[in-house]
């Protein structure tokens, strides 16, 4: 049971994690153009046109992608809790769900300054997926910097980001359950 249940949660996990891929990178009007961008865009796109007829952008933000997310999130614990003999329960999936689209959100955060930051120790910026991650991270980065400026030349605001994700994740966002998507 134990095996289904990791199948199970990664693949959800990884499905979630490319709709909030792609909700982020309109969000910060990424470069479209970026293979990346084109990837994702791409291996959603099946899903989210169809949707985008019923549900339009607003603004910058890409509802289907946002509705996508919350349903694959919803579905991922209902099947889990399923395997894991709970029975049927819609109503507890759905509780869990805001909670665990939270906690997605600032996994792939923490995902992708890990990523930006190897990439400036390897790449020297001549990395079209370096450009990519510094386009995202840059309008949460800025206001940081302002308070915490780099020292010596070290850039220290990715880590008080990463302290800040921290202190959301176990303090703001308990565990309910033991289930983590």
């Amino acid at each position: 049971m134990a095996t289904i249940d990791f199948l199970v949660s990664t693949l959800f996990t990884v499905i979630t994690l490319l709709f909030l891929l792609r909700l982020w990178l309109q969000l910060v009007s990424a470069d479209y153009y970026n293979p990346i961008s084109q990837f994702v865009v791409k291996v959603t796109h099946p899903l989210v046109r169809p949707l985008r007829r019923a549900l339009p952008s607003i603004g910058r933000l890409d509802t289907a992608s946002l509705v996508l997310a919350i349903a694959v999130v919803w579905l991922g614990v209902f099947v889990r809790l399923l395997i894991a003999g709970s029975g049927i329960q819609p109503l507890v999936a759905l509780l869990l769900t805001p909670q665990l689209l939270a906690s997605a959100c600032l996994d792939l955060l923490f995902y992708v300054l890990i990523g930006r930051v190897i990439l400036s120790w390897v790449s020297q910026g001549h990395n079209p997926m370096e450009r990519l991650l510094g386009q995202m991270t840059e309008p949460l980065l800025a206001p940081i910097r302002r308070i915490v400026p780099p020292v010596g030349g070290l850039d220290l605001s990715v880590m008080a980001l990463m302290f800040i994700i921290y202190l959301v994740r176990y303090y703001l966002l308990p565990d309910l359950l033991g289930i983590r998507l």
